[in-house]
This record gives structure tokens, sequence and C-alpha cells, in this order.
């Protein structure tokens, strides 16, 4: 323990500032409408990118940007991006979709219609995608990229230890609660990760085993996810775990087993009841997350027109107001910064 100063008290390990909560905006900002699994790949929703950024900037919030291949050689998206680095109003990171992400091997025999996960190709062409992806933003933004998401959520050890290798600070491709098993990439693979076992808070993650704690460098940011924040759902759930399909099916309906920080067009009450309990359980951070496409009209499934982006707008509009009142808006790199010098006066005073 460290000694007590004149006045005979131990001084504060933590600053009040560092002790308010983050809130982390996260976008993976990739091509028009990926869920239809397009042939040809269109940015267009790279132009409806500055309504979102001056929604979050009225809030003191600042989005971080993973970008894959097809918006970073975007002229519309480069243009917006450079200016909110310069203005230091966001982070612009990396997001990967294996399919179409230089340098082009096929993994299936369309990769287009499976889009085969990165984890599903050998070791050394992960790398050289890693490689490659971060080579072309760093030239394109002119600034080091220290924060990643993976496409789709497929995010293993060998993967992690590539993005360790090349100098990445954050991830933040772990869903707790969630198993993407049963979400196929290439036809001969077992599907995504299953996430179900992982921590919900951030740690930084050992290279070995990516579920749990360790002394690498890379810090796991994982995204707030819930279960049933409502006592009678909790309660639901309990009487029916175990029980046949036929019982759980409306249990589920009425109280989802998971509730994401992500709008989907129904949920604004949930999400302001996730960044409340954020708040009360002394959690420091919340981590919201949507696709640059789903700001366009037609750019997703659930939001085809203008009715439903402006219900989007409306949403956010109170979501990110009140993450303003109580949260402190941070980049994912900020919040490295500020998780590492925390966890390092933690263990000093411990």
């Amino acid at each position: 323990m460290p000694s007590a100063t004149t006045s005979g008290q131990i001084p504060s390990p933590l600053s009040d500032a560092s002790r308010v909560p983050k809130y982390l905006i996260t976008i993976d900002t990739e091509g028009d409408d990926q869920w239809s699994r397009p042939k040809t790949i269109t940015t267009r929703n790279s132009a409806f990118l500055p309504r979102f950024q001056a929604v979050c900037e009225k809030n003191g919030l600042k989005p971080t940007y993973l970008t894959n291949y097809e918006m970073a050689l975007c002229p519309v998206f480069r243009e917006f991006a450079r200016d909110v680095l310069a203005r230091d109003a966001g982070e612009v990171g990396m997001h990967l979709h294996a399919w179409n992400s230089p340098p082009l091997t096929s993994r299936t025999v369309d990769d287009f219609q499976h889009h085969p996960y990165l984890m599903e190709y050998s070791e050394s062409m992960i790398r050289e995608k890693v490689a490659v992806m971060t080579n072309l933003l760093e030239d394109t933004f002119g600034r080091p990229v220290v924060s990643h998401r993976a496409g789709r959520w497929g995010f293993d050890a060998v993967y992690a230890r590539a993005l360790i290798d090349r100098g990445y600070l954050v991830d933040c491709s772990v869903t707790p609660r969630v198993s993407w098993k049963s979400s196929r990439g290439a036809p001969d693979g077992s599907g995504g990760p299953d996430f179900r076992s992982f921590p919900d808070s951030a740690y930084f993650l050992d290279p070995a085993d990516i579920s749990r704690p360790g002394g690498s460098p890379l810090l796991e940011v994982p995204m707030t996810i819930v279960g049933p924040l409502d006592p009678v759902g909790r309660g639901l759930h309990r009487m029916v775990s175990g029980a046949p399909k036929v019982f759980r099916a409306p249990v589920n309906r009425l109280y989802p087993p998971v509730n994401w920080l992500r709008p989907n067009g129904s949920n604004l009450k949930s999400m302001l009841d996730i960044q409340r309990h954020a708040i009360d359980s002394g959690a420091d951070y919340a981590e919201f997350m949507l696709h640059s496409s789903e700001f366009m009209p037609g750019g997703s499934p659930k939001f085809p027109g203008d009715r439903e982006i402006e219900s989007l707008y409306d949403n956010l509009e109170q979501l990110f107001e009140a993450a303003g009142r109580s949260f402190q808006g941070e980049t994912l790199k900020e919040y490295h910064q500020t998780h590492s010098d925390a966890y390092a006066i933690k263990t000093q005073y411990q």
C-alpha cells in the first residue's frame, strides 16, 4: 500500500473524471446492405453519415468508425472521416470482411454468397489481410489504426495474435451471452464463435485463450449485451429454463433473453434501461453499435425507408441525450488509455 500523505490521508487513486462511465459508439462502417449479399458492393451510405455525426457531437459523444475495404476506398467517406479526425471528433478503426478484402483468394465456391469468416482462412492469409487493410487505412488517414472489430463477429485466438503483432490496442468483437455457431460462413466450417461464457466487461485478453484475462496489450471491450432487466422477465426465464421450446418461445418474445445497446426500430425503452443499468451497476462503459448503412433508407432490412430512418433518429436523439447526461463520450483508443491508466493505478494501490 502507498504511504499516507502529511495530512494522514491516502490519496484517491482515481480522479473524478476517470470515475465517470464512458460511452463508446462503434459503427461498423461498410458497404450498402451487406445482409442481401450483393455481388457488387456500393457505398452510397457514406453520404448519410454527417447527420449521425452531428447528433453525436451535439451530445458530447465521439464515434469510432470501424472501417472496411470498400469504405476506405470511397472518396465521400474519406473526406468525411478526414474532417472528423482533424477535429478530434471521432476515430477510424478497422473492420475486415474477408470475402472482399485483399489479398483475394477464394475460400468457398462463392465467397460473396457465403461470407466466410476471416478465422476460416489460413493463419498466413489472416495476417496478410490484416496487414493490407491496416496499411490502407493508415496510408489513407495518416495516423496509426489501433482499434478493431471482426467482420460478422468472427474472432479467435489466431486472429487476436495477428492483431497484437500488428500493434492493435483494442478489439470489440466479443458479444457476451451470444453464440454465432448457427451462423454459417464457409459451408465446410463450424460456424461462428460462441461467446456465451466470455466476460461482459473490458479485459486485457490472454492470446492463448481469448475468453479469459491475460498479459497481452490487446484490450477486449465486449459489446454491451444484457439479459432481461425486468424482474418478471428474469423470473419467467428461470421458470422455463430447460423447458421445451413451445414454453420458452412466448417468454422470449415478451422478454428477450439478450438485449443489445443497438437500435432495431422498436427497442428505445430497452436501450434506455440498458444505459441506466450500466450506471446503477457501476460499469465503467456502455458500448453502442450500428452499421453505417443503417443510417440510409434501404441500406438495411430494419430501416428500409424514410419513415424508419426518421424513427431511428428520434430514438437516437433521446438515447444520446440521456447518455450525454450520465456518460463521458470516448473513442475506443481514448477508452484504452483511460482503462489502462485506471488499471495501473488500481494495481498500484492494491
